[in-house]
């Protein structure tokens, strides 16, 4: 079976500028892969041309099924709907309800079916502790809370890999470790993982699969090497 990650030789650009060279991973249904690095070493520039929002202009990246190299701009918002993104902002439409954050998404995404829709509403919002909530806007919710919705609206099409940029970067210990075994929980049910993060805690606690960026590369290093 192919990996929902494959990254052979790639060259990942931040404008016209080559932030990391000859990038090669390979990342498994279910693997948890932590990238680290300094600001500035690429790790937010390879999660933006994994889901499309860089373009890939040398070497070969196959995610969820797509080659990054030859997909067209008119492809990417089907590449999205395959991917799961969380980001360390939100990024929640703040004017509607945690329900409506998510009937939105669906809707965008091709859903017609509002029974559907509601169902598969409610079963992310249960996967993530906010069954009860569904009625609250953004503001009304704690900053982990916040997240937990994130990564509900990142769960709906049901992606095989998970994109996540500094998750636990706003949040307080506590909370961050529930959305680390939040994460852990949704990668041992067999979706890829990839998260940028600076918080070596959590990954001398939960453990998983450590990839350095440094010096414009890629290496996968132990993670007691990361302290």
């Amino acid at each position: 079976m192919e990996n929902p990650i494959s990254i052979s030789q790639a060259t990942i650009h931040q404008g016209n500028i080559a932030v990391l060279q000859n990038v090669n991973l390979q990342v498994s249904e279910g693997e948890f892969v932590y990238l680290i690095g300094r600001t500035g070493s690429g790790k937010s520039s390879l999660l933006k041309t994994l889901y499309g929002e860089l373009k890939l202009q040398e070497g070969r990246i196959d995610i969820a099924g797509y080659d990054l190299q030859s997909i067209k701009p008119k492809d990417v918002p089907y590449l999205r709907r395959k991917l799961g993104i969380v980001f360390q902002d939100f990024q929640l439409l703040t004017d509607r309800n945690v329900l409506d954050n998510l009937m939105f998404v669906l809707s965008a995404t091709g859903w017609k079916n509002k029974h559907e829709m509601l169902d598969r509403c409610k079963a992310v919002l249960e996967k993530v502790g906010l069954q009860t909530k569904d009625y609250k806007i953004p503001a009304e919710l704690s900053g982990g809370e916040q997240q937990r919705l994130v990564i509900a609206r990142a769960l709906l099409n049901d992606p095989k890999v998970m994109l996540a940029d500094e998750p636990t970067g706003n949040l307080d210990p506590e909370v961050s470790d529930e959305i680390m075994m939040l994460l852990k929980n949704i990668a041992r049910e067999g979706t890829a993982i990839l998260m940028a993060t600076h918080d070596y805690r959590l990954i001398q606690k939960f453990g998983g699969t450590v990839c350095k960026l440094e010096d414009r590369t890629l290496n996968q290093v132990d993670s007691f090497q990361i302290s």
